[in-house]
């Protein structure tokens, strides 16, 4: 007796012989039988590197439209990162992309037709001899993830930093205030309370 197709097969039937085509919802929930399809779409994506893309990932993609781009699979760095080790990181980074700044959920500043979203990505190439250690990782979003794979921006000296700041408008200037202040809130209220202490 042939063993039955499970639909996450059917699915990766489906998009390789639809390579480069925009598939639909309604086709893909067809196209697997179950209700659960999206899952199945995410396992083919995330566990076999499969280099599917939604709306978070492409501004001409709409809500519930997915396209197999190439069969080149996806770097497998995050399928072997544990999902205690990408919230760490993605915290310790602060759920920005440290290439550009943007913040998950937020319009992208570059392209503004989509919200970002964060994926984790090595400092150091692991066709470089990189680890999977998470002072190898950072967040990055997909907007620099497509565009520059494997550099990264040098990070400013504390003075450039500073000077870009200072020269900023006061409106910009309090908007970095007012991220500082939620990102260090412990550290924030400590400043506060010892610039009452030291008033005359």
């Amino acid at each position: 007796m042939a063993k039955r197709k499970g639909s996450r097969a059917k699915l990766r039937e489906c998009f390789i012989a639809n390579v480069g085509k925009v598939l639909g919802s309604d086709e893909l929930r067809e196209v697997a039988g179950v209700s659960e399809w999206a899952r199945r779409v995410r396992e083919l994506r995330n566990e076999e590197g499969m280099n599917i893309q939604t709306h978070n990932d492409r501004s001409d993609l709409k809500p519930g439209q997915y396209i197999l781009v190439d069969l080149d699979p996806l770097p497998a760095f995050e399928r072997g990162i544990s999902k205690e080790t990408r919230a760490y990181v993605l915290d310790r980074n602060g759920f920005t992309c440290q290439m550009c700044g943007a913040v998950a959920g937020e319009l992208h500043p570059y392209d503004t037709g989509r919200k970002t979203r964060l994926h984790i990505g090595h400092i150091i190439d692991k066709s470089e001899g990189g680890t999977d250690e998470p002072s190898n990782l950072r967040a990055i979003c997909s907007v620099c993830n497509e565009g520059a794979s494997n550099l990264t921006l040098p990070r400013p000296s504390n003075l450039k930093l500073l000077a870009q700041v200072r020269r900023a408008t006061g409106s910009a200037q309090l908007e970095v205030l007012n991220w500082l202040v939620a990102k260090f809130p412990e550290q924030a209220k400590a400043l506060i309370d010892k610039s009452r202490r030291d008033r005359p």
